[in-house]
């Protein structure tokens, strides 16, 4: 056993299970990254984790925090995200014995780990950004920020369309209002039959209605202000490109657009297993219940500076909230924001796809201290010179220039391969592709624990050529 904060907590020794005869030492590389994550856990402020236990007195001592969470980001690292599948890893896997030696937790201690101190790895990711700045890993040339979708653990047939909640909103109080007139009657027939009967059906059927129409009616007033918050986006973009056109004098093109609806559309549906995922289009041109899961990441060797997970469908609204938590972690990794020889404040150039363009997120960008390269459109291989040499009179038509110089094309084609690359080494090399936490808050928090393990990866590969360089 040992002693912390005059908390007992099992013992955990790695530096003894490598002297063992048969130690997975003796087997595994001596370079492995499951001995460096050993040494960088040791480095780390885990005060945070500590924290829940020094004043429990019940039950055996725990395991040691230090080794649970050293456990999980190797596990992550590695592309073993579910408890089940660790637990058996360290009963079978020489590195995750490595970790744990002979006093092994199981799947529930592991799970019930995780799901406490999702919020501790936050100071974790921080850390590690820190020691990623310390080896020279960040240089914040050339920040990118991109999105993808990833499911959700909910199912499609576990949702209903907001026209069939009125249906079945109706039916229910019907039946409830039955049920509750044959409760009534009941009770006078057993009271005249001097209670011969216990007549427990129909309450207990009666609160199964009762309890299905609260689930479907809080699902429709989901529905209502996620309708009513996407009117008000919507107002908003009109009234923006109504004052452009009042502006710059061009007429409006086409049919002019139908009022906005603030009621939700009768085939929009909410998920009863996950109600805070919406339903998205996804790269298979499929349709599944995902989170949007967002970084940003620098140039040097692809470290995640940020992350997070929203249930918006698309990037337009977020440019901004990504680069605030950006600048947050870089502050509170103390890695200093780039100066120009004078020592004045330098941007930090951005770019960002098509998907988050707007007027607004671009001046929001500029004022946080960036310096934004947005595409306005897609892409063309062959654009017509002439239009290229027009002078810009919109702002759309000032970013689109300003992608299209000599600097702008340079910067942007970087962004293919410093972002969409991290996103191929998380699904692909490692295999995440499916939450396994329900509810936003625990998917940021499982999501900042991929990215963690992510940079943990590119700190062990990169970490010492860099320093040496």
């Amino acid at each position: 056993m040992s002693n912390r904060g005059g908390k007992t907590y099992r013992s955990w020794e790695p530096q003894r299970y490598r002297q063992e005869a048969h130690s997975p030492a003796a087997k595994l590389p001596e370079g492995d990254v499951v001995f460096f994550l050993i040494d960088t856990v040791s480095r780390l402020d885990l005060r945070r984790f500590y924290a829940p236990y020094e004043d429990e007195t019940r039950g055996a001592p725990p395991f040691d925090p230090a080794m649970m969470v050293c456990l999980l980001l190797y596990a992550y690292c590695v592309g073993v995200f579910s408890s089940r599948k660790i637990a058996l890893a360290c009963e079978r896997n020489l590195a995750f014995m490595a970790i744990v030696g002979q006093d092994r937790p199981d799947f529930r201690t592991i799970s019930d780990f995780r799901k406490l101190h999702l919020e501790a790895f936050i100071d974790v990711f921080v850390a590690v950004v820190r020691l990623a700045g310390e080896a020279g890993l960040v240089k914040l040339g050339n920040v990118s920020t991109d999105g993808t979708k990833i499911q959700g653990n909910a199912s499609r047939h576990k949702a209903m369309s907001y026209r069939y909640m009125k249906q079945e909103v109706e039916r229910l109080r019907e039946d409830i209002e039955v049920l509750v007139t044959q409760a009534y009657q009941q009770d006078e027939a057993e009271e005249a039959a001097l209670g011969s009967r216990r007549g427990d059906e129909l309450p207990a059927e009666l609160a199964r209605r009762e309890d299905r129409l609260a689930t479907i009616e809080a699902a429709m007033r989901r529905l209502e202000a996620r309708a009513k918050a996407e009117a008000d986006t919507e107002r908003q973009r009109r009234a923006e490109a109504e004052a452009e056109r009042q502006r710059t004098g061009q007429k409006r093109r086409g049919k002019v657009p139908k009022p906005v609806e603030d009621a939700p559309a009768d085939n929009a549906q909410s998920n009863f297993t996950d109600p805070e995922l919406h339903i998205m289009q996804t790269n298979n041109k499929g349709w599944e219940y995902c989170g949007n899961a967002q970084v940003s990441v620098d140039a040097t060797c692809q470290i995640i500076l940020a992350c997070d997970v929203t249930d918006a469908s698309n990037d337009k609204q977020q440019g901004e909230p990504v680069a605030q938590a950006t600048l947050a972690t870089l502050a509170q990794a103390g890695i200093a924001l780039p100066k120009d020889e004078s020592g004045a404040a330098q941007a930090i150039p951005a770019t960002l796809d098509n998907g988050y363009y707007s007027e607004t997120a671009v001046q929001a960008l500029e004022d946080l201290g960036f310096d934004p390269y947005i595409a306005t459109g897609r892409q063309r291989h062959h654009g017509s010179e002439a239009a290229a040499s027009a002078p810009p009179t919109t702002a759309k038509e000032r970013m689109t220039a300003k992608v299209r110089t000599a600097e702008g094309k340079g910067l942007y084609a970087r962004r293919k391969v410093i972002v969409e690359p991290v996103f191929g080494q998380i699904k692909e090399a490692r295999g995440f592709r499916r939450f396994l936490l329900r509810g936003l808050e625990k998917i940021r928090g499982e999501w900042r624990l991929v990215c963690l393990g992510h940079n943990l990866l590119k700190l062990w590969r990169y970490g010492g050529a860099q320093s040496a360089a």
